[in-house]
This record gives structure tokens, C-alpha cells and sequence, in this order.
């Protein structure tokens, strides 16, 4: 048996869709827990309309958010999976579809940054990034689609041989910098050295890890916990009112590199969409958590 165009078209197609109309478990308890040890009372207020937001639109089959972003795809593909089939095609087929069949409608959020135009379509898109498991005999996909609240105020900065002093001051003054404009309380990602582009990369799979789970990397897991303690004294709170919720996870990432060492810093809204599910030879699908 093999995995079908049909099964990966349909399924990417789902996972975008299950992004838009559902946050993830992991968020609805960060968002209760926040709640109930926020000290400001129209923070609560925010979180507590947050969370009755998130409940109405699972229960109605509609958006979290109208801005529904633009589909992003991380894709494992196992060394024993096998394929019938334009896998690749199917991917941008399937939204497609979801563009034509999807209740409420898509805005068109896909835009061509030469001109402006705004469409469905596009060069590249949807964006996906690829990646390898060793003896897997499945695909593993996470949809993060991207918006304006998470994707206008990521940063990257590269340095010479900095101190960790000296990337835990960036991290802190980009934080400060985008104030409360990224619709929070979000999760901060960071990728710490790596290249360019790689750097980016890891920053927002960082995002992707289930909310307040600590790095393996003790010097990482203690710059997340003083980060995560500075950037909720700042004040900013909920959606910019006010109050000890600015974030509610920041998690990092690393990888070895040369002596310029890049970092960046990307955030999730409080929506914190992302799906995830595997898809097997034999045809069996497992939604992940």
C-alpha cells in the first residue's frame, strides 16, 4: 500500500481547516492557568472572552479569527513511506478545494508582494518545508498557518561570538520593541545560531513544541523561565490591556554553526493555531496533540 495523492490532499486541506475553527488543547489550559493567576482584573476579563471565543467558534463550526492567514506546512516524510502519485501537487490542490468548499469563506490573504494583489493563490505557496524521519513508515504534517498578529513582528538579528547575556538582551528588546501588537498572550519561538535561514527555521518549530514544555538544554531551559518571568512584567497583558499575561510560553532552540551566530525571534497569536496529524501507507490517519 501506498499514501494517494487523494489522502494528502484531503488531509492537508483538513488540518488547515481544523487550524481556523479549533485552538489546541495545550492553549485552552495555558489560557485557564493565566487566568486564574492573573493578579489585573481586565486581563481576566480579555482571557476569560478568549476563551469563551475559542469555545463558541469549535462549537459553531466557525473561525477563532477572520484572519485566516495563509497556509503554512511542515511535512516529515518517513524513509519507508511510499507514494501514489503528485504528492507535492496535492498539497496546493487541497487548499485550493478548501478555498471552494469552506464554510464561512476565506478572505484572500495570499498577496504578491511585488504588486499587492491579493488572491488564493500564489508563487510557492502554500509555503511548506520539508524534512526527513528515519525508518518511518509514515508522512508526519503540522499546519501553522501565518498571519499578520504572529508573522509582522518576527526578527532576526546575526552576531559575532555573542555572550548568552547578549542574546537574551535581544531576545528581551525585540519582545519590548513589538509591545502588544502580535495579539497576545503569545508564544515566542527563538532559534539561536545555525544560518540564516536555518535560524528562522528552528525559531518557529520552537513555537510548534506543546506549550511550557521546558528545552532538554538546561542553559536553554533556564534563559526560557527568566525570559518568560521578564516579558510578564512588562505589563503589556492580554490583546495590549493590561496585566501579568503577555506570554505564555517562550521556548528555544539552537544549532551549531560558524562564529556568526544568528537569532530569531517569531511569536504566536493567542489563538496559537497548529494542527498536526500522520498519515500512513495502509492509509490510516493519527491526529497529534
Amino acid at each position: 500500500m501506498a499514501i494517494t495523492y487523494e489522502a494528502v490532499k484531503s488531509l492537508t486541506a483538513d488540518l488547515y481547516e481544523w487550524s481556523l475553527k479549533r485552538i489546541p488543547d495545550d492553549a485552552k489550559e495555558a489560557l485557564d492557568r493565566a487566568a486564574a493567576a492573573e493578579t489585573n482584573e481586565s486581563a481576566r476579563k480579555v482571557l476569560s472572552m478568549m476563551r469563551r471565543s475559542a469555545d463558541r467558534a469549535e462549537n459553531t463550526d466557525r473561525f477563532v479569527c477572520s484572519d485566516s492567514g495563509v497556509p503554512v506546512y511542515f511535512i516529515k516524510v518517513g524513509t519507508q513511506a511510499r507514494f501514489e502519485g503528485d504528492v507535492k501537487r496535492a498539497i496546493s490542490d487541497g487548499f485550493a478545494h478548501l478555498v471552494e468548499t469552506i464554510q464561512p469563506p476565506l478572505l484572500k490573504h495570499v498577496t504578491n508582494p511585488l504588486t499587492n494583489e491579493r488572491s488564493y493563490a500564489g508563487k510557492d505557496m502554500p509555503v511548506v518545508s520539508w524534512d526527513m524521519i528515519d525508518g518511518a513508515d509514515y508522512i508526519d504534517i503540522t499546519c501553522a498557518p501565518k498571519a499578520l498578529g504572529s508573522g509582522r513582528w518576527a526578527s532576526l538579528e546575526i552576531f559575532s561570538f555573542p555572550t548568552l547575556e547578549e542574546i537574551e538582551a535581544y531576545i528581551l528588546d525585540v519582545i519590548v520593541k513589538t509591545a502588544a501588537q502580535q495579539c497576545p498572550p503569545v508564544t515566542i519561538g527563538v532559534g539561536i545560531g545555525g544560518t540564516f535561514d536555518y535560524c528562522t527555521k528552528i525559531a518557529k518549530l520552537a513555537t510548534l513544541r506543546p506549550l511550557g514544555t521546558p528545552s532538554s538544554e538546561p542553559v536553554l531551559a533556564a534563559m526560557e523561565e527568566r525570559l518568560l518571568k521578564a516579558v510578564n512584567k512588562l505589563g503589556f497583558g492580554p490583546m495590549g490591556t493590561g496585566g501579568d499575561t503577555t506570554a505564555l510560553a517562550i521556548h528555544i532552540e539552537y544549532a551549531s554553526g560558524h562564529g556568526f551566530t544568528p537569532v530569531a525571534v517569531c511569536f504566536n497569536c493567542w489563538i496559537n493555531r497548529r494542527t498536526r496529524a500522520r498519515l500512513y501507507n495502509d492509509g490510516r490517519i493519527e491526529r497529534i496533540e
